[in-house]
Parts: structure tokens; sequence; C-alpha cells
């Protein structure tokens, strides 16, 4: 298991969020909380072997019409 945070850009309402949230979680094994205050998600992966990488994350929030970074802690 691994969590990655994001810094999501675009987002203006709860149904941005639903989308954000639902684009992440599409991916297998893979958890997540979006924040439209902060404008960030915090993702769980729990898959093991091939789970999703950071790059996958951020494709998946591409593609619900948004940007998103990763923040190194």
């Amino acid at each position: 298991m691994r969590e990655v945070d994001l810094a999501i850009e675009g987002m203006s309402c709860a149904s941005c969020v639903a989308h954000v949230q639902e684009a992440l979680t599409a991916l297998p094994g893979v958890e997540a909380e979006v924040d439209l205050d902060s404008a960030s998600a915090r993702v769980v992966v729990t898959a093991a072997g091939d789970a999703p990488q950071e790059s996958d994350l951020l494709e998946a929030v591409e593609s619900a019409g948004y940007t998103a970074t990763v923040v190194r802690r």
C-alpha cells in the first residue's frame, strides 16, 4: 500500500470533485478522497503487483478534464 497526494487544478464545485474521484477510483486497487477546499486528492493504492503508477493517476485526472501534479512530502 502506498499513498500519493495530488494537487488538482480546475475544480470549482462538488460535481468536479465527483468526476475526479470517479476517474481515480476507476483504476484497479485505488481509493481516493478528493477535497474541493484544498484542491487536492489523497490517493491510496492498495493493489499489489501491477498497481497503477503516479503517471496513471495523473492521466486519470486529466481524462476527467482537470490538471494534477504530485505533491512531494
